[in-house]
């Protein structure tokens, strides 16, 4: 098992990691409407010493903006994937399984093959190679911090692309999360196909 730095350190084990390794995380658990989002990124040898990379951190604790600004960066010198799992799996499979499916979607597009997969979270998706889940991982290495921030930017992008067709829920600023605009929307306008049946209170107003 690879040892983990302290935040002091943040990454420093990653810029000479002792195996291939790629990072996954995902993004969208909690809201009430759209997909579940998870990315794999794997950072090449001959990318690792680009100064971008000393910006990566956990996608929450980055601007929209600098996300944004380093999105590009991370998909043009890496090998990633990028995957969901619908509101419809979700509901079908719940969303402990349906988060795992989406990264193991997203290992797959990434068409790499690392001896060692850092998850972030406390469950690994079932992957053809050794797998290790990483509690915080998105701030203490490197490759799952830059595949919260695609998994993040990709999901923003979506949920801001599905608003303009469903406009009275907000999703250009909550990203599908029930804040009170959403509820209110909610409320008086019911539910759409990308809302998850299966989460209150949209489960009121499932057919």
């Amino acid at each position: 098992m690879m040892s983990l730095k302290s935040s002091a350190n943040l990454f420093q084990h990653d810029i000479a990691p002792a195996v291939p390794v790629c990072g996954i995380d995902e993004v969208g658990r909690g809201p009430l409407a759209g997909p579940v989002m998870a990315a794999c990124v794997f950072i090449p040898e001959d990318k690792r010493a680009l100064a971008f990379w000393s910006q990566i951190t956990d996608s929450k604790k980055l601007s929209a903006k600098k996300r944004e600004s380093l999105f590009d960066l991370i998909i043009d010198n890496s090998l990633y994937g990028i995957a969901e799992a619908s509101a419809e799996e979700i509901d079908e499979l719940n969303i402990h399984r349906a988060t795992l499916l989406a990264m193991k979607r997203a290992f797959e597009k990434a068409e790499v093959a690392p001896e060692l997969v850092l998850i972030d979270g406390k469950f690994c998706p079932e992957i053809s190679c050794n797998a290790e889940a990483v509690i915080k991982g998105d701030s203490k290495h490197l490759e799952i911090a830059a595949a919260s921030i695609i998994a993040k930017v990709t999901r923003d992008r979506l949920m801001a692309a599905l608003h303009a067709e469903h406009p009275h829920y907000g999703w250009n600023r909550n990203a599908g999360y029930g804040t009170a605009e959403h509820r209110a929307g909610i409320e008086l306008y019911g539910i759409t196909d990308h809302h998850r049946k299966s989460f209150a209170p949209c489960s009121l107003y499932a057919a």
